[in-house]
């Protein structure tokens, strides 16, 4: 399947969207994340809508909430725009409380589409690879970065990696799971250090 310009279009919009964001302490340009989510879910099948979707995952948490969400909906349709939402954990600035967004947002994916499944396991997908590099890289000081702390974290992708497999079977799991037990390794070994 090729895609169209509309991906293209996803990918510039992206791009400018995030075009001053970083990944957490790390300098990278955040498209490399938003990149590397869309490739996930167009290698493990995703629909071009997902594909977009996947490029603009983050749009709404990040740059802009609703009024995004909207200019998505207009520029890439009704489906693209449904499944950002439900990958989206709030749409309001500033945001909730860490712990509390992240708890509704597990629950919200429990029922999610397989569509919007699929979006959202690369993304935690992806997450788990950097935070494993980073760690590596840097031991326990990556935790300061992040507002969950490492047992919020912890707690974060446990509980992602059981709501995505909710009535729910794909091989991206599998892939996050083993992602998740890499991930376990690495955080015990720089405690070792």
């Amino acid at each position: 399947m090729a895609y169209s310009q509309r991906l293209i279009d996803a990918f510039t919009y992206a791009a400018d969207l995030h075009a001053d964001q970083t990944r957490k302490g790390t300098g990278v340009p955040y498209i490399t994340h938003l990149m590397a989510v869309g490739a996930l879910v167009g290698e493990h099948g995703g629909s071009e809508d997902q594909v977009i979707a996947a490029l603009l995952h983050d749009a709404v948490e990040d740059q802009g909430g609703k009024r995004t969400l909207d200019a998505i909906r207009t520029r890439f349709g009704e489906p693209v725009a449904e499944y950002i939402a439900a990958c989206s954990d709030t749409d309001v600035h500033p945001k909730p409380p860490w712990r509390e967004r992240k708890e509704a947002f597990v629950v919200r994916t429990r029922t999610a589409c397989p569509e919007a499944k699929l979006i959202i396991a690369a993304d935690k997908l992806h997450n788990m690879r950097s935070l494993t590099v980073i760690i590596r890289r840097e031991g326990h000081a990556v935790w300061e970065r992040f507002r969950g702390g490492r047992e919020g974290t912890a707690w974060y992708h446990r509980a992602m990696l059981e709501a995505l497999g909710t009535a729910w079977r794909h091989p991206i799991l599998d892939e996050l799971d083993d992602a998740l037990a890499v991930l376990h390794r690495a955080e015990s070994d720089a405690a070792q250090a």
